[in-house]
């Protein structure tokens, strides 16, 4: 039996609908991240979990260590016939600070590192792109450099229980998630 999302009872394992897209990116704290897209309109189900390590089936509190190379990722299952890639990106630029390195205000860690993971070439490509341009747009706004990392699809562990969609099963849980106040504009 899998896993069954706490807002809105899907399951977020397996089961996705035919033609369903994959997105899975570190902004930090995974908490507040997952609850930034689940609320975001095409979503069909979010995950939280581990993924660009080499630890293999890694726990919170390994990951945590900082000895894993794991970063703490959402998985956002979406449907391309009513969200784009570039709106998910658009979100997730506007939604962290992705000039910090190994860290997101006070969560500091190779966990807490600003990463998007992809599977086609198609969608490095754009990622890379809206990378650029946004950083254009921070620096003119006297921010420093981007160090989120771009990869292709690395093996995703999905994390513990207790922390799929921790925010709405805690309502008044941590979340240090901020944005650069930049607005993103790119045309991809």
């Amino acid at each position: 039996m899998s896993l069954l999302h706490a807002v809105n009872q899907r399951p977020i394992e397996r089961g996705f609908p035919e033609g369903s897209a994959e997105l899975v990116l570190g902004m930090g704290c995974f908490w507040g991240a997952e609850r930034r897209f689940w609320i975001q309109p095409g979503v069909w189900v979010t995950s939280v979990g581990y993924a660009a390590g080499h630890t293999p089936q890694p726990t919170y509190q390994q990951v945590c260590s900082g000895l894993t190379g794991h970063n703490e990722v959402v998985r956002v299952i979406y449907d391309p016939a009513q969200t784009s890639l570039a709106n998910l990106l658009k979100v997730f630029w506007e939604s962290h600070d992705p000039t910090q390195g190994m860290r997101q205000g006070n969560d500091i860690g190779t966990q807490y590192r600003s990463g998007l993971y992809l599977w086609t070439q198609e969608e490095l490509d754009e990622a890379l792109a809206s990378r650029a341009t946004y950083e254009r747009q921070l620096k003119q706004a006297g921010l420093r450099a981007i160090t989120t990392e771009v990869l292709a699809m690395p093996e995703y562990h999905l994390a513990e229980d207790y922390h799929q969609q921790y925010l709405h099963k805690n309502p008044n849980g941590y979340c240090g998630l901020r944005g650069t106040g930049v607005t993103c504009s790119f045309d991809p």
